[in-house]
């Protein structure tokens, strides 16, 4: 076990003393935020050069995994700022000092271009609303996607695509909106951030698709979709691995009409058996592909976009499965889980939600297939 997975499991009594007010809230608790930045969590991606781990993904994983045995809300907001954090890379080196280097700042932000921003001499200036904003509320810096308006027009760019770019702005230049009144990960404060015609330096500006990193490490040849959702994964495994066990734990106790425990039935201990290997499988099949990504990252040859596309399937595959059987003990569990205080309904609740989430989405399995079978994807898309 690495440091940092030891200290990720060591928050268990801190996490759990702000669940309550975490999902009352709808939101991460400054206080909960405060106790975990200083160790690491939240920048696991950022380069050595400002004072980050630069965390292999495997490890990155198996830290926000065993965040989620805990809590998968909290999880969840740690992966968003660890998975941002990857931005520092492709910053030049003072804004990406300014940004990444203070070790308690925590950087969150939405990839989807919903945002218009227009050239303005050296600076873009800056509209828009975005959706899914986990964990703004504690976060020091924001980051959008946007669209790029030059002279009055969409710029194109070298495929003809709209071109787009993430722009990073302090947090205090945006209006946070409560809209994430939702059944599952209630506690990451997933609403809507917006701004009005701020300013952002051009150098502030990051295009995952046309930019490269500037840091040469491994960490970032590895594609930064292929980490976002690896975290994801992540956070579905170390949720479901939490609803077996607490499952198992339940079924033990728990008496029937004639003095037998709901463990000892035999079609519970077929369905249980069935869930514990299908989510073992589906979280070894992507540990495998991580790391075949990862030695191909190390040799500082890339990606091709058949190892990208089997990252991404991976991914998508243990994340929905971890919701399938989730679902399967959370049945299994009779009446007791459909109460809003029962452990297991909320670790369904957040594993439904998780598959929403764009990066593991249906279309992810399309996207994976259509280039293994060799045919037409970009490699911005994987």
């Amino acid at each position: 076990m690495s440091d940092l997975v030891a200290r990720a499991r060591a928050q268990r009594e801190t996490i759990l003393a702000h669940q309550g007010a975490m999902a009352e809230a709808r939101r991460m608790p400054d206080a909960l935020a405060a106790a975990l930045a200083p160790e690491g969590f939240f920048r696991m991606a950022a380069p050595r050069a400002l004072g980050g781990p630069e965390t292999p993904p495997g490890e990155m994983f198996a830290v926000i995994e065993a965040l989620a045995e805990i809590d998968a809300s909290a999880a969840w907001c740690v992966m968003i700022g660890a998975t941002t954090s990857v931005l520092a890379a492709y910053l030049p080196a003072p804004e990406a000092r300014e940004v990444f280097a203070d070790p308690l700042s925590i950087a969150t932000g939405v990839y989807a271009p919903m945002g218009k921003a227009e050239r303005d001499g050296g600076d873009y200036v800056v509209s828009g609303r975005w959706k899914w904003n986990s964990a703004g509320q504690v976060s020091r810096w924001l980051c959008g996607g946007c669209m790029i308006i030059e002279n009055g027009a969409s710029k194109r760019a070298a495929d003809g695509a709209p071109a787009h770019r993430m722009m990073l702005f302090p947090a205090s230049e945006a209006e946070f909106i409560d809209t994430w009144r939702t059944s599952g990960l209630k506690g990451t404060g997933s609403g809507d951030m917006a701004v009005a015609r701020i300013r952002v330096p051009e150098a502030r500006s990051v295009s995952l698709i046309e930019d490269s990193p500037r840091v040469r490490a491994p960490l970032y040849a590895f594609p930064v979709f292929g980490l976002l959702s690896i975290g994801i994964a992540a956070v579905a495994s170390g949720n479901a691995r939490a609803a077996l066990e607490e499952f198992a734990a339940a079924a033990g106790a728990k008496k029937l009409p004639g003095g037998r425990t709901l463990a000892s039935r035999g079609a519970v201990q077929s369905a249980y058996a069935a869930a514990f290997a299908e989510t073992s499988a589906a979280r070894a099949f992507l540990l495998q592909e991580v790391d075949t990504a990862w030695r191909l990252a190390q040799t500082g040859g890339g990606l091709d976009l058949s190892q990208r596309a089997r990252v991404r399937l991976a991914a998508t595959h243990l994340t929905r499965a971890a919701a399938h059987n989730v679902r399967v003990v959370h049945d299994l569990a009779g009446g007791a889980s459909v109460f809003l205080d029962d452990p297991l309904n909320r670790r369904l609740a957040d594993a439904q939600t998780m598959t929403a989430h764009m990066m593991v989405a249906p279309a992810t399995l399309e996207l994976a297939s259509r280039a293994m079978f060799g045919l037409e994807v970009g490699t911005g898309e994987l």
